[in-house]
């Protein structure tokens, strides 16, 4: 379950990748390509292994100037959904 105090990060198998071609982000993994919009992308550059869930939605909050719980209750679900499709460690 995410929580606020998780270090989410990208596992060994999956990689962020910019395809030239389409000018965007995929994220590859095996028998996966999924291709983030810019929040996701946002949240996903921060899931470094070292960064709390609380400290990514902080960032994020700020830089987009969106209320905290809001952000926080978002990266969390993000977060969540991601790692049950094997794309993020928590």
């Amino acid at each position: 379950m995410a929580q606020v105090s998780s270090r989410p990060r990208l596992p060994r198998h999956v990689r962020l990748h910019f395809d030239a071609r389409r000018e965007a982000f995929a994220i590859l993994s095996p028998e996966k390509v999924l291709w983030p919009d810019e929040i996701s992308l946002a949240i996903l550059r921060r899931c470094d292994g070292r960064t709390e869930a609380g400290e990514i939605a902080g960032a994020l909050a700020l830089e987009y100037g969106a209320d905290l719980q809001e952000v926080q209750t978002d990266v969390l679900a993000f977060l969540q959904d991601w790692s049950d499709r094997m794309v993020v460690r928590l």
